[in-house]
């Protein structure tokens, strides 16, 4: 039927078909609902792409904090001679 929509086509690699082996399975037929897969997977996605930036950006939260406490393990001399001599890699 001819729409202006995206169409997709989705082959059972191993995989995908392990996969869909199990649910069906589950659901005691052959028949599964790409459909509800394609939006359950895409919210989903979603929701591990925010996770781990919400994760980045608490690091990074934790490192700026340690900073301004200056609570960072660090060799200052070190730190002072690459600062006096340079960065030289060897």
């Amino acid at each position: 039927m001819p729409t202006k929509r995206r169409r997709h086509a989705i082959t059972e690699t191993p995989p995908i078909q392990a996969a869909l082996d199990e649910l069906r399975q589950e659901l005691g037929g052959d028949r599964v609902e790409m459909g509800e897969l394609v939006i359950i997977g895409a919210q989903e996605k979603v929701a591990r792409m925010r996770a781990g930036r919400e994760d980045t950006a608490g690091l990074r939260r934790r490192l700026a904090d340690r900073v301004r406490r200056q609570d960072i393990p660090a060799d200052r001399a070190a730190a002072d001679e690459v600062r006096r001599a340079g960065w030289a890699r060897s």
